[in-house]
């Protein structure tokens, strides 16, 4: 982070939203990092007092005082002003806000390409793609693990310094007007859409309107700014029929011959895939280290970053084989004893499937799908699961699931012909993982994949030290 001053966090915090003011302190002092977790603090840092659903900021103020920080952005009268000497105290209205709008001031500070990711299924994925193809010409900045909220994406742009010639930003959501804010900060120049699920669809009510509260990462487009989107997405298809009334560019990937890029064939190997597409009446042969046709998908929304950002395709394709993937997300781990796909970070209906068809590519080894629920599904919550179990048949031969929503993944299963022999269901985590060793082969390949929320984890921690 280049430093602020003082003056600068209330110039950029003043206002309706957070009509931000000085208590005490110093308008000329400065700063040169922003936390929010008091236990990251210290001398030249300000601490930002957020109150979340289950802490208050406020109540760690003389801990950071004491770690040496001396900025403070509050929203609140303290009571320990006497014991804070020589500090800088910036009060506003509510400290979220005022941090998004230091957030949006500090970014417009530089001239840097901007690459927005959303989409329902794999965007941290997706950006860690685009960021594989555009760090290897140029000096990326990208949200680090999962850091694509409220908090996450203000707290990364804070990250950037002169150094920096572009960056990734992903942006999470799960209601209206969660992208339209963060894409307020962002001002993305390029920004890709992966795809059109139904996570989050509790909150959104169809996919219709998850398709709507997507689009607001187009909110703030220029004429300049360019949208890709996978053109094989039922919603994001039909954009291409607008295209004449959008103001902006407007690029596509898939198998369909009307997108921008064109996917022709698909070799997947152990943990390389090869694939060729179509690209301006020309055929280009392109790698990544990892397998799974959604990630091809992936991968060719960032050939189309590359090229937007004037990149060759030799550039492009030795980028994408840079690819590394956050933590969690189809890491694939050979114990010896199993080859287990640990897919535990989230999951949604669609993001199973796509596991279950990496899953279908060990044909050489029995297949086991430890699946749990797929949570924040409302009423779509029987459905989604039995999608999964229709699509479990012919990629599975074993089909294990915990929690109450799961059932339904082996119900489904069960009703299209699947061996009831090979299907376990069970009510805690505790008593799947003690029955495994009934269970499982060894050579097993074994995908384990559920929401955040399970913990399955547990399940992977257990499958690598098995013996």
């Amino acid at each position: 982070m280049i430093s602020l001053k003082i003056k600068e966090v209330l110039e950029a915090t003043r206002g309706q939203k957070s009509n931000g003011r000085l208590v005490i302190g110093d308008l000329e002092a400065s700063l040169s990092s922003i936390v929010i977790d008091s236990r990251q603090a210290g001398p030249d840092t300000m601490f930002i007092a957020i109150i979340g659903e289950n802490t208050d900021g406020h109540k760690y103020i003389k801990s950071a005082y004491d770690l040496g920080c001396r900025t403070f952005m509050v929203s609140q009268e303290l009571d320990i002003l006497d014991q804070l000497d020589g500090s800088s105290i910036v009060c506003v209205d509510n400290t979220e806000l005022a941090m998004g709008q230091l957030a949006k001031y500090y970014k417009n500070k530089f001239d840097i390409p901007v690459v927005g990711i959303t989409g329902s299924v794999g965007k941290t994925t997706t950006r860690d793609m685009v960021y594989a193809v555009v760090s290897n010409k140029f000096r990326t900045l990208k949200n680090e693990k999962n850091l694509n909220n409220q908090f996450g994406v203000p707290l990364t742009i804070f990250n950037l310094d002169s150094s920096y010639e572009c960056a990734v930003i992903e942006m999470g959501m799960s209601g209206f007007g969660e992208i339209d804010y963060l894409a307020d900060i962002v001002r993305p120049d390029i920004a890709v859409i992966s795809n059109i699920g139904t996570s989050h669809i509790e909150h959104l009510g169809s996919q219709e309107g998850i398709f709507k509260a997507k689009m607001e990462i187009s909110d703030y487009f220029s004429e300049d700014s360019c949208l890709i989107v996978n053109g094989d997405d039922e919603y994001l298809s039909k954009l291409r029929a607008e295209k004449d009334a959008i103001s902006y560019s407007l690029c596509s990937f898939g198998k369909d011959w009307k997108n921008t890029i064109v996917l022709k064939s698909i070799e997947n190997l152990d943990n390389k895939t090869n694939f060729v597409v179509k690209l301006e009446d020309k055929e280009e042969e392109f790698s990544i280290p990892t397998v799974g046709e959604h990630n091809v998908y992936n991968a060719m929304s960032a050939i189309l970053v590359g090229l937007r950002l004037g990149m060759n395709i030799d550039e492009i394709r030795q980028g994408l084989m840079n690819f590394v993937a956050t933590g969690d997300r189809q890491n694939i781990i050979n114990t010896g004893k199993y080859l287990v796909i640990n897919d535990v970070y989230n999951a949604s209906p669609d993001s199973m499937i796509a596991s279950l068809k990496v899953l279908a590519l060990n044909k050489d080894r029995r297949k086991v799908a430890i699946l749990g629920d797929c949570l924040e599904m409302g009423d779509y919550e029987e459905e989604g699961h039995r999608r999964v179990g229709l699509q479990s048949v012919r990629r599975s031969d074993v089909i294990i699931t915990q929690g109450k929503a799961a059932r339904f993944i082996g119900i489904e299963a069960q009703e299209h012909g699947f061996d009831l022999s090979n299907i376990y269901h069970f009510d805690t985590k505790k008593e799947l993982i003690e029955d495994l060793k009934n269970i499982l082969e060894d050579q097993d390949a074994i995908l384990v994949k559920a929401s955040r929320g399970m913990a399955f984890e547990d399940i992977v921690n257990y499958l690598k030290e098995a013996k």
